[in-house]
């Protein structure tokens, strides 16, 4: 059964705002600066009137690696996510695809960014699959409470750049 990811937070700050902070090319490519580990790298980005897209890459030094998942990948790992966002009005709906070297599954969620009482909601659910016979589900909730604590750092991220550019 698929580990689960549940992320939620809400910055002091209007809708477009946010969504600049979470989708600009720009932005991406500090916070990818800043926290996106080993070999970190902006792929793509493409936006039009109603929709943003990319792709990015980042990575995590193989000694970091918790043992569960050195069991099947040697070295570093690289997770490449795509993120589509659309756009409508004051709120912007996403999907995300996540693959991770070497380790055969998948991480997909769904995003919502909507206005909050003065300021403005992040809601994330999603969910990692990971096909290893035995040990497949240890890798999945180890993968998992990974994401949940990147997307805690890239909202801690957005809200400290808020918080100076703001």
């Amino acid at each position: 059964m698929p580990s689960r990811i549940e992320h939620s937070t809400t910055f002091p700050y209007p809708f477009d705002q946010v969504l600049a902070a979470f989708t600009s090319e720009s932005a991406l490519r500090q916070r990818l600066d800043d926290i996106g580990g080993k070999d970190a790298e902006l792929l793509s980005h493409e936006k039009s009137a109603s929709t943003i897209s990319y792709r990015m890459r980042q990575g995590i030094p193989g000694e970091k690696l918790p043992s569960v998942v050195s069991k099947v990948h040697s070295g570093d790992l690289h997770v490449e996510r795509d993120q589509q966002w659309q756009v409508a009005g004051e709120t912007a709906s996403g999907t995300a695809t996540a693959n991770v070297t070497g380790v055969p599954g998948a991480i997909t969620a769904r995003s919502e960014l909507t206005p909050q009482g003065g300021g403005t909601a992040l809601r994330i659910t999603g969910e990692v699959k990971v096909n290893v016979p035995l040990i497949g589900g240890k890798i999945e909730r180890t993968i998992a409470e990974n994401v949940g604590q990147l997307l805690d750092r890239e909202s801690q991220h957005v809200a400290e750049t808020l918080g100076k550019d703001g």
